[in-house]
């Protein structure tokens, strides 16, 4: 067997059908939709409806709470913002949420940036952010730092 005599199957594809081309092809002028009604039209969807039937997604007991005054933060590890520093990328002695954005540390806002506690720092920081662990914290002070925590 070569290359070139390589084939599909036989009934492995098959074309796909061209509805509204004329009554010879078999699915021509309504285009196997039928006539009239709602589903007959173009740009109609019933997603979810069950003819009249009680819907399956509120017959379904919902579960839990979601809070609508939750807050989303963007979060930066201790070990990204020492990687920054040694790179370069931001000044040891006054990091706000401009600094961080500006140097592509965090990449979205968000809500605020939390600081959290993963990795090592080495490099006294003095750092301005909306939400901080109690480690992050830490860390940083034992490093010679200081966290501003507002908001």
């Amino acid at each position: 067997m070569k290359l070139n005599e390589l084939r599909d199957n036989e009934g492995a594809t098959k074309n796909r059908i061209r509805v509204g081309r004329g009554i010879g092809s078999g699915k021509g002028k309504t285009g196997g939709r039928g006539q009239k009604g709602q589903k007959s039209r173009s740009g109609v969807s019933i997603h979810g409806f069950e003819g009249g039937q009680m819907p399956i997604y509120r017959r379904m007991p919902k579960r839990g709470f979601k809070n609508p005054f939750a807050k989303t933060f963007a979060v930066v590890n201790l070990d990204t913002i020492q990687k920054a520093i040694d790179a370069g990328k931001l000044n040891a002695k006054e990091i706000t949420k401009e600094t961080l954005l500006a140097s592509n540390v965090v990449s979205k806002e968000m809500d605020g940036i939390r600081l959290l506690a993963r990795g090592a720092l080495t490099a006294a920081i003095n750092i301005t952010v909306d939400s901080a662990s109690k480690a992050a914290v830490a860390a940083v002070e034992k490093a010679g730092g200081k966290v501003v925590v507002k908001g």
